[in-house]
């Protein structure tokens, strides 16, 4: 009879974690060890193992304990503290022996519990709620099973390629040393799981009961089977440029947009900032909603009560941003001012960086030389003349006597990635048809006005592409895409294997302001860094696994 430690079950169980009634809540007190056997006769119990499935999804807003951010791992930015290990992504260090965001281990045992639930829920003790049968609460529970492996299995798939399928618990007297699966193979499996949580699922956040708002939904199922058959598209994953799995990705947006569930929030920071509503129709899935200040003390500028300051954007991603009137900054006529560089932008620009003269929490920041945030002013101060605004709450106080939190999540999947994902997937299946447009110039419209890319009969599938992988840079900045969106697109030598800028503003003796481009750090990016490296403790325990191509 086997026996586990009811600690382990019910550690990640704390309240007000995920809505007003955590629905995560389980209210047992009783620790030691206990049978499997009572697990699954006990609905406490039973739930409490698929409720902490859930906390095996990641949030991105601290990978290394000091406030590094995917963003620093490609040209969106820079973290402010040269020895952070996350940037053996750029500095060539990066091998088996020394990883970084390395999920296999946490993602595995997320798989290992979802597995579990889904081999004895049928025969458990759960009792139905809200005057369900039995196999409606059969059927919404394993649904978010399903939801939640098939997230597993993509985190896996788009770092390591194929990895070993595993869709039934493995007893520790097997065989674990098991081979890979192919990537088509395991993007079969997600597939099939996104299929059966969306048949299982309740449509969408709404249709949950409100304190159980914030577990998986039928349209997060869609949305992650609409970015795995992006990914699987995109020429890392399909070099021969078969449209037909193009026209699959857009197919699986559309089946989530027709739906007319998800809107785009009217504004930017709502998205992210939950305040005092639990959810918006903007986000599909996100972690749990913790009221917090360390997003401020990690990444706000140096000046504000000691923060860190640690996610400082590039000139690269600055230069992304359009004029206002929706031209790029270097096209003859956008009105674009050298000397004034951050005048009459795209709006998203002043709502997710803090330049200088850019007013946070009532104070202009300062990144000039010589500023309260400038360049060389601390050890912690910006190496590229920016700081991240982005996911930074206004209301949020830290490092003083009373301190406020905001409450936010890490959004995982948001509605403006499908539109983007769809526009993106049918303008490479058919080109820059009116859909392909329609749907980008929902993105945009929400920035302004006069963001929306007029219909231009000249216009060809790789000059809409251009338009749309820069959308996507721009709209989707500091969420963990633009790391891996570089690679699917098979682009890293070209963008990542270059040096990285920043500005170098001075002040006139007149009061006026110089700008001077500088390189902030040179870059490395080879052919193995399309895949991660499995960790070489892994390849020892497993030697079937087989290291990726090209890493030793």
């Amino acid at each position: 009879m086997k026996k586990v430690q009811l600690k382990w079950l019910l550690l990640l169980l704390p309240l007000g974690l995920w809505g007003c009634q955590d629905f995560l809540e389980d209210g047992t007190t009783t620790e030691g060890p206990i049978t499997e056997e009572q697990i699954w006769a006990n609905d406490n119990y039973a739930r409490g193992v698929l409720n902490n499935a859930y906390f095996s999804v990641a949030e991105g807003f601290n990978l290394d304990g000091n406030g590094a951010m995917l963003a620093s791992a490609s040209d969106e930015a820079v973290n402010s503290n040269p020895n952070s290990s996350i940037n053996i992504f750029n500095n060539n260090t990066w091998s088996p022996n020394r990883t970084f965001d390395d999920v296999y281990a946490s993602m595995y045992e997320g798989i290992r519990k979802v597995n579990s639930f889904l081999a004895n829920s049928a025969t458990s003790a759960i009792i139905p709620q809200n005057n369900r049968t039995f196999q409606q609460e059969l059927d919404r529970l394993n649904g978010q099973a399903y939801f939640l492996r098939a997230y597993f299995y993509f985190e896996l798939l788009k770092r390591y390629g194929g990895v070993p399928l595993v869709t039934r618990v493995l007893d520790r007297s097997e065989n674990l040393n098991l081979p890979r699966n192919t990537f088509d193979e395991v993007k079969k499996q997600i597939l099939q799981d996104c299929d059966s949580a969306y048949k299982m699922l309740p449509q969408w956040t709404n249709d949950w009961a409100e304190g159980d708002r914030g577990r998986a939904t039928g349209t997060a199922a869609l949305a992650l089977k609409s970015r795995l058959l992006l990914y699987a598209a995109s020429p890392l994953h399909n070099p021969n440029n078969d449209l037909t799995k193009w026209q699959d990705a857009a197919d699986a947006a559309n089946t989530l947009i027709r739906l007319n569930k998800h809107t785009l929030q009217t504004t930017y920071t709502n998205i992210f900032n939950y305040g005092a509503a639990q959810y918006n129709s903007e986000v599909i899935f996100a972690t749990q909603a913790l009221n917090r200040n360390d997003i401020e003390i990690n990444h706000a500028p140096i000046s504000y009560n000691g923060a860190l300051g640690r996610t400082n954007p590039t000139q690269e991603l600055v230069d992304a941003f359009d004029m206002a009137n929706g031209k790029p900054i270097g096209e003859q006529g956008s009105g674009y001012n050298a000397a004034n560089p951050y005048a009459n932008r795209d709006p998203r620009l002043a709502i997710v960086i803090n330049y200088n003269g850019r007013t946070f929490k009532g104070t202009p920041v300062e990144t000039f030389v010589g500023g309260k945030d400038g360049l060389g002013r601390n050890v912690n101060a910006t190496r590229t003349g920016y700081y991240m605004r982005k996911f930074l709450s206004e209301a949020a106080a830290w490092n003083q006597t009373n301190n406020t939190n905001a409450r936010r999540p890490w959004v995982v999947i948001r509605y403006a990635e499908v539109l983007l994902n769809y526009a993106e997937a049918l303008n490479e299946a058919q080109g820059p048809v009116t859909d392909v447009y329609e749907k980008l110039n929902q993105v945009r419209r929400r920035a302004g006005a006069n963001m929306v890319i007029a219909a231009n009969p000249a216009m060809t599938k790789d000059d809409m592409r251009k338009i749309i992988q820069k959308e996507r840079q721009v709209e989707l900045c500091f969420e963990g895409h633009r790391f891996f969106d570089v690679r699917r697109w098979k682009k890293g030598e070209e963008l990542f294997n270059r040096p990285v800028h920043g500005m170098r503003i001075t002040v006139n003796p007149n009061g006026s302001y110089n700008y001077e481009r500088f390189v902030v750090e040179n870059r490395v990016f080879l052919p193995k860094h399309y895949f991660f490296p499995f960790a070489q403790s892994e390849i020892n325990r497993t030697p079937a696994l087989a290291q990726n191509p090209m890493w030793p």
